[in-house]
């Protein structure tokens, strides 16, 4: 490794001028993040790193703050020139340290990334299954229930933010919002009395077609609310399923999907994860918890 002067490599905080060199940050360790993602994470939190002398982005750590209590940290990347620094670590102690401190703080760690987490006090509480498609064949065993499917719509909005309160354990109005918006489909279901019971969101990148959050009364649902968001699509596909869910990750993989990782929740600031209902299917992506 390169020896650097650390005087030279300067934290700050990214805006959209830094778009472009954060998705080549990106892309050097193999992450899909494109602009519309950085978008969005930029428009619900904030996203730190350090700059060399020649302004290069050679790290990058973000937050993103709910509603009440519970914060999510992740896109912590460092140029594989610039590790050994301490850079990761500077950068994520900074979103730790912008949030409150009765806050809640999880992330999704990867292998390379758990140890310093562990340094820095996170611990592991639970896990997601990330599930990866190239070619979706809905299953046969796929009934159709007395619910209907409607394109979201503004006045659906309050609904959805307290089921997705329910499901993942905070209100987040300004994220699901700004997901929404880029969003290639958000359906809503609704029961025979014109209850919404659930709700999904698909988001085109430029690799898969990432399929969350899915939130449902129960897993057939959830079937068929993954099912309208793949059904046609002629790429590949990927879901991230919160642990609990067996049945549902068996409908998964009848569906063509292959478990790709099982990467564990790490949390500060608490002993456990949120209080959840047990109806969250598919979370939005590993960066927003």
């Amino acid at each position: 490794m390169a020896a650097y002067n650390k005087t030279i490599l300067e934290l700050v905080q990214f805006d959209q001028s830094d778009i472009k060199s954060l998705i080549d940050l990106s892309a050097s360790v193999g992450w899909d993040y494109d602009e519309y993602e950085i978008k969005t994470v930029m428009s619900s939190g904030k996203i730190y790193g350090h700059k060399n002398a020649e302004g290069k982005i050679v790290s990058t750590a973000a937050v993103i703050h709910y509603d009440n209590y519970l914060a999510s940290i992740g896109m912590v990347i460092v140029n594989k020139e610039y590790r050994g620094l301490g850079l990761g670590k500077e950068a994520t102690q900074k979103c730790i340290d912008l949030a409150s401190s009765n806050a809640s703080i999880m992330l999704i760690a990867t292998d390379e990334g758990k140890p310093l987490y562990e340094k820095m006090g996170f611990r592991t509480v639970d896990h997601v299954h990330k599930y990866l498609c190239n070619n979706y064949t809905a299953p046969k065993l796929l009934t159709t229930s007395v619910v209907s499917f409607e394109k979201f719509s503004e006045k659906d909005l309050p609904e959805i933010l307290n089921l997705d309160k329910a499901a993942f354990g905070d209100k987040r109005r300004n994220f699901l919002q700004n997901r929404i918006n880029q969003s290639e489909q958000c359906l809503v279901v609704k029961d025979s009395n014109a209850n919404i019971i659930g709700f999904g969101i698909s988001i085109l990148g430029p690799i898969n077609l990432i399929l969350g959050p899915i939130v449902a009364s129960d897993t057939q649902t959830a079937a068929l609310i993954l099912n309208r968001l793949a059904f046609g699509y002629q790429g590949k596909l990927r879901i991230d399923v919160p642990s609990g869910n067996e049945e549902f990750m068996l409908f998964l993989e009848q569906a063509g999907f292959i478990k790709a990782g099982i990467p564990p929740i790490m949390v500060i600031n608490s002993v456990n994860m949120p209080p959840r209902n047990k109806t969250l299917f598919g979370i939005a992506a590993q960066i927003f918890g």
